[in-house]
């Protein structure tokens, strides 16, 4: 079903606002115009149907615990967050964590993302695809299944590698732990991404899912937007991958950006990412200006 963003804003009812603004900007990613109407329109709904799903999957499983006669224990509650390169969804992912993490029923609460899984690029360019960083194929999908179903077991910790935006490459030696969460978030490119024949994809261990949309317009100018805006910020760190690209100048800086849309970010989009939209259970339709227009919602 559809709801236009006044309809889906008054499914809201009394939740309350726990974020301040202070929050939201520490939370928003770069060159997001997202504020607190936003997170009060659209984010506390969004919260509300999530706390309610998540009693629901946990009534789900005491039924069949007592039906089989086992001792009942917590499993986590997987959500999956998929869309575009900077259309928004690390956004949606962080600011879900906060929010979901101050209901009483589920304060545990963790977010990881599937560049963790990303081959190192060492493995990258011995494949030779460091050209398709982002496509399905550069994703160690094997191990990022076996750390979702270790988390979705109940083990008691689970790791996962490090990735390093700044350094644009998984961090040698370093984990992430996730330790038993009542929620675990995890935003990707891909997560919707069906597996191989005979194989279990990521996404069949998710209790929920949205896909962030927009229009492919839209999405390319906040992305050169926003690669501007890291050419006068992260890229100037002498850690940086791009440090070459803060010394170009702002029409070379351009025609680099829009080169790499087209012909990276915009193909996976088109070819891979953006035909798994209909596996979500809940679409958020973006507007040009970020602001979410409509949500579209499964009833199955």
């Amino acid at each position: 079903m559809e709801l236009s963003r006044e309809q889906w804003s008054e499914l809201r009812k009394n939740t309350p606002l726990t974020l301040t603004a202070d929050e939201l900007e520490e939370l928003r990613g770069v060159d997001d115009p997202i504020d607190l109407t936003e997170v009060t329109d659209i984010y506390l709904p969004l919260t509300r149907l999530l706390n309610l799903h998540f009693t629901g999957s946990k009534q789900r499983s005491s039924v069949l615990s007592a039906f089989l006669g086992h001792h009942e224990h917590r499993i986590p509650y997987i959500l999956g967050i998929a869309g575009s390169v900077a259309v928004g969804k690390s956004t949606t992912a962080r600011l879900l964590h906060t929010l979901l993490a101050r209901w009483p029923e589920h304060p545990r609460v963790e977010l990881i993302t599937t560049d963790s899984f990303l081959y190192p690029n060492t493995v990258l360019e011995s494949k030779g695809i460091m050209h398709r960083k982002g496509f399905p194929e550069s994703y160690d999908r094997r191990a990022l299944v076996r750390f979702v179903a270790e988390v979705k077991a109940g083990m008691a910790e689970a790791h996962a590698p490090v990735y390093s935006h700044l350094e644009y490459d998984v961090v040698p030696g370093a984990t992430q732990t996730v330790k038993n969460p009542d929620i675990l978030i995890i935003e990707g490119l891909n997560v919707l991404q069906p597996a191989p024949p005979t194989s279990l994809a990521v996404n069949d261990y998710f209790d929920f899912s949205i896909y962030v949309d927009a229009k492919v317009e839209d999405i390319r100018t906040w992305y050169v937007d926003r690669f501007h805006k890291l050419r006068r910020t992260a890229f100037e760190d002498p850690k940086s991958y791009f440090r070459h690209i803060a010394e170009l100048s702002y029409e070379e800086a351009t025609t680099f950006a829009v080169n790499v849309w087209r012909d990276i970010n915009e193909r996976n989009l088109v070819e891979n990412i953006a035909p798994t939209r209909g596996r979500a259970d809940l679409v958020l339709q973006k507007g040009p200006d970020h602001s979410v227009r409509r949500v579209r919602l499964r009833q199955t």
